[in-house]
């Protein structure tokens, strides 16, 4: 009979999973089951490209429907697993349909932190956006002139301040924090996007909270923040980190600590049961982390793949990640957990700006501001393990690109 491979999930990791998969094996049984109706997507453009109308719904989806039918994949779309059955290696739908499966591979994703109903977070014209629907809600919102509050100073949050701020409309950003970017980047590149945005005329005001949203006969009308001030809004953007939707795993025993642990072959604690994508907990140099990146996504879900199948390979992962803000883009190597020091290069062309961040003087993380050149360079460093010195890019005359090779 053929093996039955079951996927829970539809999003990046779901498809590049089962694709991998289908290259292993030509013969197996391949179900992607998705709590959406809409194919496989990417989710990135969702509040940038997408909900401004430069792209089309078609245009998010990873691969055409034909691709699923080639490659003998099934898609449930518009279903969720309810109940995963280990002892008897079933899953339970929605609809009360039981599913059987050899290899069962959990890409459960994330969901936004939804803010709570007690602060207004039931309110109309309040939003996460998370997927497709999200964002055409949001869509319809956006017109110039228009004042719109986005919580949180995160890159999801800075990212949707600047697609709305090129569209004409009034952005406030308001962060808890003590500065933006604070849990993701140093105080130098915080600077750097404080800056950026305040160019383009968003407001931003750090080490503010927000006591509630002010509601209109069901609609948001305002917000109340902790100084005892508030202001009149249009619509509220939620940008405040996101959850990994490890609920199912949990509750069918296997070991979730903020995701789904797993080792480096993709592995649970069930032999059986698999996980890849943002859903996952595993460690990277020491230390546990989960790894929100589409990067990650794409290769943590084809080496599982490959382990699935039943071919020996441990993901090593090379972490990169990206932002797009106003006209600089930011492109991430590495990752800086428990950096002790950073220093910062000028690029060679206007506005290009470089942060490295060290621990303990080795080079954990390069953000790159508009200097794609330091970008690709410190990704090699950091996939090569052909590594920088502090010494030597505190030199300002010193070229990184000498270490690769050396």
């Amino acid at each position: 009979m053929k093996k039955k491979i079951l996927i829970v999930g539809a999003g990046q990791a779901a498809c590049s999973l089962a694709g991998k998969y289908r290259q292993q094996d030509s013969e197996a049984a391949i179900t992607i089951v998705g709590e959406e109706r809409y194919l496989p997507y990417q989710r990135p453009p969702l509040s940038k490209k997408y909900v401004t109308g430069e792209m089309s719904v078609e245009s998010l989806f990873l691969r055409p429907e034909a691709w699923y039918q080639k490659n003998d994949i099934s898609l449930l779309s518009g279903h969720r697993v309810v109940r995963i059955v280990r002892k008897s290696k079933q899953v339970q739908l929605d609809d009360g349909r039981v599913l059987d499966y050899d290899k069962l591979a959990l890409t459960t994703g994330t969901r936004p932190r939804a803010l709570p109903n007690e602060m207004g977070g039931e309110l109309k014209g309040v939003y996460v956006v998370r997927g497709i629907d999200d964002a055409n809600a949001f869509a319809a919102e956006i017109a110039s002139g228009r004042r719109a509050l986005v919580i949180g100073g995160g890159y999801i949050g800075l990212e949707a301040a600047a697609v709305l701020r090129n569209k004409g409309l009034q952005v406030r950003v308001v962060e808890m924090a003590d500065r933006i970017l604070q849990r993701v980047a140093c105080a130098e590149t915080s600077n750097y996007f404080r800056q950026l945005h305040h160019e383009n005329g968003v407001q931003i005001d750090e080490a503010l909270g927000v006591k509630r949203l002010v509601g209109n006969n069901g609609r948001v009308a305002g917000a109340e923040f902790s100084d005892g001030s508030a202001m009149e809004v249009d619509f509220v953007i939620v940008g405040v980190g996101v959850v990994a939707n490890d609920d199912l795993a949990r509750d069918a025993g296997l070991n979730v600590d903020q995701g789904i642990l797993v080792n480096s072959f993709g592995q649970t604690n069930d032999k059986n049961i698999y996980a890849a994508g943002d859903c996952t907990r595993f460690e990277y140099l020491g230390q546990m982390v989960r790894l929100e990146s589409v990067q990650n996504a794409v290769d943590q879900a084809e080496s599982t793949a490959s382990n699935m199948a039943g071919f020996a390979t441990p993901y090593t992962p090379y972490p990169w990640f990206w932002s797009d803000q106003f006209d600089v883009k930011l492109q991430i190597a590495g990752l800086n957990q428990s950096y002790t020091d950073t220093v910062t290069r000028v690029g060679t062309k206007p506005g290009s700006l470089s942060v490295w961040y060290f621990a303990k003087e080795r080079l954990v993380s390069v953000d790159a501001m508009n200097d794609p050149r330091t970008f690709m360079t410190a990704k090699k460093m950091f996939s090569s393990n052909q590594l920088a010195s502090v010494e030597q890019i505190r030199d300002p005359d010193f070229d990184p690109r000498s270490v690769l090779g050396a």
